[in-house]
Protein backbone atom coordinates (compact mmCIF):
# COMPACT_ATOMS: atom_id res chain seq x y z
CA UNK A 1 0.00 0.00 0.00
CA UNK A 2 1.02 3.60 0.57
CA UNK A 3 4.12 4.31 2.00
CA UNK A 4 6.44 7.02 3.52
CA UNK A 5 10.02 6.80 2.63
CA UNK A 6 10.32 9.32 0.10
CA UNK A 7 11.06 12.15 2.23
CA UNK A 8 13.61 9.66 4.34
CA UNK A 9 15.37 8.43 1.20
CA UNK A 10 15.74 12.08 0.32
CA UNK A 11 17.87 12.81 3.35
CA UNK A 12 19.80 9.59 3.33
CA UNK A 13 20.91 9.61 0.02
CA UNK A 14 23.99 11.55 -1.72
CA UNK A 15 23.85 14.86 -4.37
CA UNK A 16 24.75 12.92 -6.88
CA UNK A 17 21.37 10.85 -7.01
CA UNK A 18 19.16 12.94 -5.34
CA UNK A 19 17.41 14.10 -8.86
CA UNK A 20 17.22 10.68 -9.99
CA UNK A 21 15.47 9.77 -6.88
CA UNK A 22 13.56 11.96 -5.52
CA UNK A 23 11.95 13.65 -8.15
CA UNK A 24 8.03 14.16 -7.84
CA UNK A 25 7.59 11.61 -10.88
CA UNK A 26 8.97 8.98 -8.79
CA UNK A 27 8.32 10.14 -5.31
CA UNK A 28 5.95 7.43 -4.09
CA UNK A 29 7.19 3.97 -5.43
CA UNK A 30 9.63 1.64 -4.08
CA UNK A 31 10.90 -1.61 -5.95
CA UNK A 32 11.29 -4.28 -3.13
CA UNK A 33 12.39 -7.67 -4.47
CA UNK A 34 13.26 -10.44 -2.26
CA UNK A 35 14.24 -14.36 -2.91
CA UNK A 36 14.64 -16.02 0.39
CA UNK A 37 13.99 -19.65 0.25
CA UNK A 38 12.40 -22.10 3.13
CA UNK A 39 15.30 -24.67 3.53
CA UNK A 40 13.98 -27.87 4.70
CA UNK A 41 16.32 -30.86 6.02
CA UNK A 42 16.01 -34.56 4.54
CA UNK A 43 15.12 -33.16 1.27
CA UNK A 44 16.76 -31.75 -2.26
CA UNK A 45 13.54 -31.52 -3.92
CA UNK A 46 12.72 -27.82 -4.47
CA UNK A 47 9.29 -25.44 -5.64
CA UNK A 48 9.03 -22.47 -5.95
CA UNK A 49 6.58 -19.63 -5.41
CA UNK A 50 6.38 -16.17 -6.67
CA UNK A 51 4.49 -13.03 -5.23
CA UNK A 52 3.37 -9.70 -6.73
CA UNK A 53 2.31 -7.01 -5.14
CA UNK A 54 2.30 -3.58 -3.43
CA UNK A 55 4.00 -2.71 -0.17
CA UNK A 56 1.75 -5.31 1.71
CA UNK A 57 3.23 -8.04 0.31
CA UNK A 58 6.47 -6.36 0.16
CA UNK A 59 6.79 -6.20 3.88
CA UNK A 60 7.22 -2.35 3.68
CA UNK A 61 8.54 -1.49 7.28
CA UNK A 62 9.32 2.22 6.57
CA UNK A 63 12.73 1.18 5.76
CA UNK A 64 13.80 2.59 2.32
CA UNK A 65 16.09 -0.87 2.39
CA UNK A 66 14.82 -3.23 3.89
CA UNK A 67 11.74 -5.28 4.66
CA UNK A 68 10.13 -8.05 6.69
CA UNK A 69 11.66 -11.07 6.29
CA UNK A 70 8.58 -13.31 7.08
CA UNK A 71 6.18 -11.26 4.93
CA UNK A 72 2.47 -13.48 3.86
CA UNK A 73 4.10 -15.04 0.95
CA UNK A 74 7.20 -16.09 2.97
CA UNK A 75 4.84 -17.07 5.77
CA UNK A 76 2.75 -19.82 3.70
CA UNK A 77 6.37 -20.76 2.02
CA UNK A 78 6.86 -22.29 5.24
CA UNK A 79 3.33 -23.76 5.04
CA UNK A 80 4.09 -25.51 1.58
CA UNK A 81 7.81 -26.87 2.91
CA UNK A 82 6.16 -28.69 5.84
CA UNK A 83 3.27 -30.20 3.51
CA UNK A 84 5.48 -31.18 0.61
CA UNK A 85 7.81 -32.18 2.74
CA UNK A 86 10.51 -29.84 -0.18
CA UNK A 87 12.61 -26.59 0.01
CA UNK A 88 10.24 -23.51 -0.95
CA UNK A 89 11.67 -20.65 -2.95
CA UNK A 90 9.73 -17.44 -2.36
CA UNK A 91 10.26 -14.98 -5.16
CA UNK A 92 8.56 -11.72 -3.66
CA UNK A 93 8.50 -9.24 -6.92
CA UNK A 94 6.78 -6.44 -5.28
CA UNK A 95 6.69 -2.39 -5.12
CA UNK A 96 6.05 -0.34 -2.63
CA UNK A 97 3.20 2.62 -3.40
CA UNK A 98 1.96 0.89 -6.36
CA UNK A 99 -1.20 1.06 -7.79
CA UNK A 100 -3.05 -1.58 -9.29
CA UNK A 101 -2.11 -0.50 -13.06
CA UNK A 102 1.44 -0.25 -11.72
CA UNK A 103 1.66 -3.88 -9.83
CA UNK A 104 0.10 -5.71 -13.09
CA UNK A 105 2.01 -3.48 -15.94
CA UNK A 106 5.67 -3.67 -14.45
CA UNK A 107 5.76 -6.67 -11.74
CA UNK A 108 3.42 -9.18 -13.32
CA UNK A 109 4.14 -8.16 -16.54
CA UNK A 110 7.22 -6.79 -16.88
CA UNK A 111 8.63 -9.76 -14.56
CA UNK A 112 6.62 -12.69 -15.89
CA UNK A 113 9.68 -14.49 -16.58
CA UNK A 114 9.76 -15.26 -12.25
CA UNK A 115 6.75 -17.14 -13.01
CA UNK A 116 7.54 -19.23 -15.75
CA UNK A 117 10.28 -21.21 -14.50
CA UNK A 118 9.49 -25.17 -14.27
CA UNK A 119 9.64 -24.99 -10.43
CA UNK A 120 6.65 -22.87 -10.07
CA UNK A 121 4.13 -24.32 -7.97
CA UNK A 122 2.14 -21.43 -6.29
CA UNK A 123 1.63 -17.60 -8.08
CA UNK A 124 -0.49 -15.02 -5.66
CA UNK A 125 -0.69 -11.51 -6.03
CA UNK A 126 -2.59 -8.66 -4.36
CA UNK A 127 -3.23 -5.13 -5.37
CA UNK A 128 -5.47 -1.98 -4.94
CA UNK A 129 -4.89 -0.90 -1.61
CA UNK A 130 -2.89 2.26 -2.79
CA UNK A 131 -6.14 2.89 -5.28
CA UNK A 132 -7.72 3.12 -2.40
CA UNK A 133 -5.58 5.16 0.05
CA UNK A 134 -4.77 7.72 -2.51
CA UNK A 135 -8.60 8.06 -3.27
CA UNK A 136 -9.31 8.22 0.27
CA UNK A 137 -6.34 11.18 0.56
CA UNK A 138 -7.87 12.70 -2.25
CA UNK A 139 -11.11 12.84 -0.75
CA UNK A 140 -10.41 14.05 2.68
CA UNK A 141 -8.54 17.04 1.31
CA UNK A 142 -11.91 18.44 -0.08
CA UNK A 143 -13.76 21.40 0.69
CA UNK A 144 -16.68 23.02 -0.65
CA UNK A 145 -19.30 20.01 -2.42
CA UNK A 146 -17.92 16.54 -2.23
CA UNK A 147 -16.96 14.74 -5.07
CA UNK A 148 -17.21 10.95 -4.78
CA UNK A 149 -16.21 10.46 -8.53
CA UNK A 150 -12.47 9.67 -7.35
CA UNK A 151 -13.63 6.87 -5.15
CA UNK A 152 -15.10 5.51 -8.11
CA UNK A 153 -12.61 5.64 -9.91
CA UNK A 154 -10.55 3.79 -7.75
CA UNK A 155 -12.83 0.94 -7.58
CA UNK A 156 -13.52 1.12 -11.42
CA UNK A 157 -9.15 1.18 -11.23
CA UNK A 158 -9.62 -2.17 -8.90
CA UNK A 159 -12.02 -4.40 -10.98
CA UNK A 160 -9.68 -4.01 -14.33
CA UNK A 161 -6.47 -4.76 -13.36
CA UNK A 162 -7.56 -7.45 -11.04
CA UNK A 163 -8.80 -9.48 -13.83
CA UNK A 164 -6.30 -8.03 -16.21
CA UNK A 165 -4.09 -9.76 -13.91
CA UNK A 166 -5.38 -12.75 -13.78
CA UNK A 167 -5.80 -13.14 -17.52
CA UNK A 168 -2.19 -12.66 -18.07
CA UNK A 169 -1.27 -15.03 -15.07
CA UNK A 170 -3.14 -18.04 -16.71
CA UNK A 171 -2.12 -17.15 -19.63
CA UNK A 172 1.65 -17.25 -18.92
CA UNK A 173 2.43 -18.89 -15.79
CA UNK A 174 4.22 -22.38 -16.07
CA UNK A 175 1.86 -25.01 -17.02
CA UNK A 176 3.19 -26.55 -13.48
CA UNK A 177 1.51 -24.04 -11.15
CA UNK A 178 -0.47 -25.78 -8.75
CA UNK A 179 -2.38 -22.71 -6.87
CA UNK A 180 -3.27 -19.12 -7.91
CA UNK A 181 -4.66 -17.12 -5.61
CA UNK A 182 -5.42 -13.13 -4.87
CA UNK A 183 -5.44 -11.80 -1.54
CA UNK A 184 -8.27 -9.20 -0.70
CA UNK A 185 -7.52 -5.68 1.28
CA UNK A 186 -8.35 -5.11 4.54
CA UNK A 187 -8.92 -1.18 5.78
CA UNK A 188 -6.46 -0.12 7.72
CA UNK A 189 -7.56 3.48 9.47
CA UNK A 190 -10.87 2.00 10.04
CA UNK A 191 -11.05 3.87 13.66
CA UNK A 192 -9.34 6.89 12.57
CA UNK A 193 -11.75 6.95 9.42
CA UNK A 194 -14.74 7.44 11.96
CA UNK A 195 -14.80 11.28 11.37
CA UNK A 196 -17.39 13.98 9.32
CA UNK A 197 -15.76 15.20 6.13
CA UNK A 198 -14.34 18.91 5.33
CA UNK A 199 -16.90 18.86 2.10
CA UNK A 200 -20.56 18.51 2.27
CA UNK A 201 -22.94 16.25 0.21
CA UNK A 202 -24.73 18.15 -2.91
CA UNK A 203 -27.97 16.83 -1.58
CA UNK A 204 -28.07 17.18 1.73
CA UNK A 205 -25.62 20.21 2.35
CA UNK A 206 -24.43 17.84 5.32
CA UNK A 207 -20.56 16.75 6.15
CA UNK A 208 -20.40 13.24 5.16
CA UNK A 209 -19.07 10.64 7.56
CA UNK A 210 -15.62 9.24 5.67
CA UNK A 211 -16.05 5.65 6.98
CA UNK A 212 -19.41 5.65 5.58
CA UNK A 213 -18.16 6.65 2.64
CA UNK A 214 -14.96 4.38 1.88
CA UNK A 215 -16.25 1.28 3.55
CA UNK A 216 -18.80 0.79 0.45
CA UNK A 217 -15.70 1.02 -2.00
CA UNK A 218 -13.70 -0.91 -0.33
CA UNK A 219 -15.96 -3.64 0.07
CA UNK A 220 -16.91 -3.58 -3.92
CA UNK A 221 -13.24 -3.72 -4.26
CA UNK A 222 -12.68 -6.85 -2.11
CA UNK A 223 -16.03 -8.50 -3.63
CA UNK A 224 -14.43 -8.21 -7.27
CA UNK A 225 -11.48 -9.66 -6.54
CA UNK A 226 -13.12 -12.42 -4.85
CA UNK A 227 -15.63 -12.61 -7.65
CA UNK A 228 -13.11 -12.72 -10.65
CA UNK A 229 -11.05 -15.45 -8.68
CA UNK A 230 -14.15 -17.49 -8.69
CA UNK A 231 -14.81 -16.76 -12.07
CA UNK A 232 -10.87 -17.24 -13.71
CA UNK A 233 -9.82 -20.16 -11.35
CA UNK A 234 -8.29 -18.32 -8.70
CA UNK A 235 -8.47 -18.74 -5.37
CA UNK A 236 -8.94 -16.04 -2.89
CA UNK A 237 -8.02 -15.37 0.62
CA UNK A 238 -10.11 -12.88 2.42
CA UNK A 239 -8.00 -11.05 4.22
CA UNK A 240 -10.40 -8.31 5.24
CA UNK A 241 -12.30 -10.99 7.04
CA UNK A 242 -9.24 -12.20 8.68
CA UNK A 243 -8.55 -8.63 9.68
CA UNK A 244 -11.82 -6.77 10.62
CA UNK A 245 -13.51 -9.84 12.44
CA UNK A 246 -13.02 -11.48 15.77
CA UNK A 247 -12.12 -15.04 16.46
CA UNK A 248 -15.01 -15.24 18.50
CA UNK A 249 -19.44 -15.00 17.86
CA UNK A 250 -19.25 -11.38 19.12
CA UNK A 251 -22.84 -10.30 18.17
CA UNK A 252 -24.81 -13.93 19.55
CA UNK A 253 -25.22 -14.72 16.01
CA UNK A 254 -23.92 -18.58 16.49
CA UNK A 255 -21.14 -17.94 13.80
CA UNK A 256 -17.16 -16.75 14.64
CA UNK A 257 -17.41 -13.06 13.28
CA UNK A 258 -14.58 -13.75 10.95
CA UNK A 259 -16.16 -16.22 9.02
CA UNK A 260 -19.20 -14.50 9.14
CA UNK A 261 -17.15 -11.51 7.13
CA UNK A 262 -16.18 -13.89 4.65
CA UNK A 263 -17.16 -13.91 0.56
CA UNK A 264 -19.49 -16.41 -0.10
CA UNK A 265 -19.11 -18.15 -3.74
CA UNK A 266 -21.65 -16.96 -5.78
CA UNK A 267 -23.19 -14.10 -3.88
CA UNK A 268 -24.23 -10.93 -5.86
CA UNK A 269 -22.80 -7.82 -5.43
CA UNK A 270 -25.58 -6.05 -3.58
CA UNK A 271 -25.63 -8.97 -1.35
CA UNK A 272 -22.54 -8.88 -0.09
CA UNK A 273 -22.29 -4.83 -0.12
CA UNK A 274 -25.37 -5.14 2.61
CA UNK A 275 -24.05 -8.31 4.25
CA UNK A 276 -20.37 -6.40 5.39
CA UNK A 277 -21.88 -2.78 5.43
CA UNK A 278 -24.60 -2.74 7.12
CA UNK A 279 -26.03 -6.57 8.56
CA UNK A 280 -22.51 -7.05 10.35
CA UNK A 281 -21.16 -3.97 10.38
CA UNK A 282 -21.30 -4.01 14.04
CA UNK A 283 -18.79 -6.90 14.66
CA UNK A 284 -16.02 -5.01 12.50
CA UNK A 285 -13.00 -3.35 14.59
CA UNK A 286 -9.73 -2.05 13.53
CA UNK A 287 -6.89 -4.76 13.11
CA UNK A 288 -4.89 -2.72 15.43
CA UNK A 289 -6.68 -4.33 17.83
CA UNK A 290 -7.34 -7.67 16.32
CA UNK A 291 -9.15 -9.89 18.92
CA UNK A 292 -8.49 -13.65 18.60
CA UNK A 293 -10.90 -14.56 22.04
CA UNK A 294 -13.37 -12.42 24.15
CA UNK A 295 -10.75 -11.58 26.38
CA UNK A 296 -7.27 -11.68 24.16
CA UNK A 297 -6.11 -9.24 21.03
CA UNK A 298 -2.98 -8.94 18.89
CA UNK A 299 -2.25 -5.62 17.20
CA UNK A 300 -2.16 -6.47 13.23
CA UNK A 301 -1.39 -3.30 12.26
CA UNK A 302 2.09 -1.03 12.56
CA UNK A 303 2.39 2.15 14.19
CA UNK A 304 2.11 3.90 10.50
CA UNK A 305 -1.51 2.72 10.82
CA UNK A 306 -1.42 0.90 7.42
CA UNK A 307 1.10 -2.09 6.94
CA UNK A 308 0.69 -5.78 9.07
CA UNK A 309 2.70 -6.54 12.15
CA UNK A 310 5.44 -9.17 11.33
CA UNK A 311 8.23 -10.86 13.50
CA UNK A 312 11.28 -12.59 12.69
CA UNK A 313 13.94 -9.87 11.40
CA UNK A 314 14.43 -7.96 8.04
CA UNK A 315 16.24 -8.55 4.52
CA UNK A 316 17.60 -6.42 2.09
CA UNK A 317 14.93 -4.77 0.09
CA UNK A 318 14.85 -1.32 -1.45
CA UNK A 319 16.86 1.38 -3.18
CA UNK A 320 20.42 -0.94 -2.52
CA UNK A 321 18.90 -4.01 -3.65
CA UNK A 322 17.14 -6.98 -2.54
CA UNK A 323 18.06 -10.40 -0.79
CA UNK A 324 18.56 -13.64 -2.25
CA UNK A 325 18.84 -15.72 0.65
CA UNK A 326 18.26 -19.59 2.43
CA UNK A 327 17.22 -20.25 5.80
CA UNK A 328 15.94 -22.99 8.00
CA UNK A 329 12.09 -23.00 8.76
CA UNK A 330 11.02 -22.08 11.93
CA UNK A 331 8.49 -24.92 12.54
CA UNK A 332 9.26 -28.27 11.71
CA UNK A 333 5.17 -29.46 11.31
CA UNK A 334 1.80 -27.14 12.09
CA UNK A 335 -1.00 -28.42 14.89
CA UNK A 336 -4.12 -28.29 12.99
CA UNK A 337 -2.59 -26.60 10.27
CA UNK A 338 -1.42 -23.45 12.42
CA UNK A 339 1.49 -22.44 13.76
CA UNK A 340 2.20 -21.58 17.49
CA UNK A 341 2.12 -17.44 16.28
CA UNK A 342 -0.84 -17.74 13.33
CA UNK A 343 -3.03 -14.94 15.14
CA UNK A 344 -0.23 -13.28 16.72
CA UNK A 345 1.10 -10.89 13.73
CA UNK A 346 -0.61 -9.65 10.39
CA UNK A 347 1.48 -11.26 8.32
CA UNK A 348 1.23 -14.44 9.70
CA UNK A 349 -2.34 -13.68 9.56
CA UNK A 350 -2.51 -13.33 6.59
CA UNK A 351 0.51 -16.38 5.16
CA UNK A 352 -1.93 -18.77 7.37
CA UNK A 353 -4.90 -17.33 5.21
CA UNK A 354 -3.33 -18.29 1.97
CA UNK A 355 -2.39 -21.36 2.93
CA UNK A 356 -5.50 -23.15 3.89
CA UNK A 357 -5.64 -23.34 0.16
CA UNK A 358 -1.89 -24.89 -0.46
CA UNK A 359 -2.89 -28.34 -2.46
CA UNK A 360 -1.82 -31.62 -0.62
CA UNK A 361 1.09 -32.54 -3.13
CA UNK A 362 3.63 -30.61 -5.61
Amino acid sequence: MQTRFRNAACRALPVAVLMALCAPAAANTLNQNVSWTIDRPGTTAKYRMVAYGDSIYAGYNGSISNAARYSAPTVNGEYLAARWNADIETIRRTKSGAVARDVYENKIVAERSYMQAASTRVVTFEMCGNDGLQARTAFKSQTGTCNYAGLEAAVNSCKTYVARSMDYINANAHPNTRLKIISNVYYPGYAADNVQSSCRDAGTGQTVNLRDRFLPALTRMNYWMCEYARQKGFQCADSFAQYMGADYDSNGDGRIDAEALRWVPGESEASYLQRITVTLRGTLRDANTKFVSAQSSYDYIQSDDVHPTYTGGTVSAGLWGGTTGTGAARYSSFSNGRSPIWNQFGHERMGWALSVYNPATP
